[in-house]
């Protein structure tokens, strides 16, 4: 009968003084209107990666899933600072 390893114990995280800055927190300190353009451009950009995915001609397939996550980050963004300017 085969004996099952230990696994090791993981050393502590260390406390930081600072938060390491996200990219929804760069999204945050934008105005509606800079969030508002700059997901217009990756929409548009989607779109083309699409294009050229079904053409067979994406390079850069890992591109697709960066920009998913991003339109979803500002859009979550947007939908924050909208329930917060109509509670105010």
């Amino acid at each position: 009968m085969a004996k099952k390893k230990k696994a090791a114990a993981k050393p502590a995280k260390k406390a930081t003084a600072a938060k390491a800055s996200s990219k929804a927190d760069d999204f945050r300190a934008k105005s509606p209107d800079e969030l508002a353009t700059q997901l217009a451009g990756l929409k548009k950009e989607q779109f083309n990666l699409r294009f050229q995915r079904a053409n067979g001609q994406a390079e850069n397939t890992g591109r697709v899933r960066v920009l998913r996550r991003d339109i979803a980050r500002i859009e979550t963004v947007l939908t924050e600072q909208r329930r917060a300017s109509a509670k105010a």
